[in-house]
């Protein structure tokens, strides 16, 4: 009786800990997944430089807040390093995914198209 009175406790808080880390996985590549695209929109479409945006974004029944940071790069005054932060709740305890990428402040001229040109034929 004593070795299932600690032997069971044992086992069952095992249990606990290990469907917390499996949930905190799926939950931080569900995370990962929207903090690149909450990024890589706000690259596409270059409003990162108005300032910092926020927003809450689902997946499934699951809420995820993300906030999407700038600050300049010490080492290249042309450059911002751009971060999008997502945090999550997984059984009550909150956690937090960032992932950051530079971007360059200078604005990059279109290409110009070719002058159209026009074939002649002779007969």
């Amino acid at each position: 009786m004593l070795f299932l009175a600690i032997v069971i406790p044992v086992a069952v808080e095992a249990l606990h800990v290990s469907s917390l880390a499996g949930e905190v996985a799926a939950r931080k590549g569900a995370a990962a997944r929207i903090a690149d695209r909450v990024m890589n929109e706000s690259l596409v479409t270059t409003n990162w430089t108005g300032g910092g945006q926020s927003g809450t974004t689902s997946e499934g029944a699951l809420d995820f807040n993300w906030k999407l940071t700038t600050q300049s790069w010490p080492k290249d005054s042309t450059m911002q390093l751009l971060m999008a932060e997502v945090t999550f709740q997984a059984q009550g305890k909150p956690y937090t995914v960032t992932l950051s990428t530079l971007a360059s402040l200078q604005t990059q001229q279109p290409a110009q198209p070719a002058p159209p040109t026009t074939a002649m034929n002779s007969q």
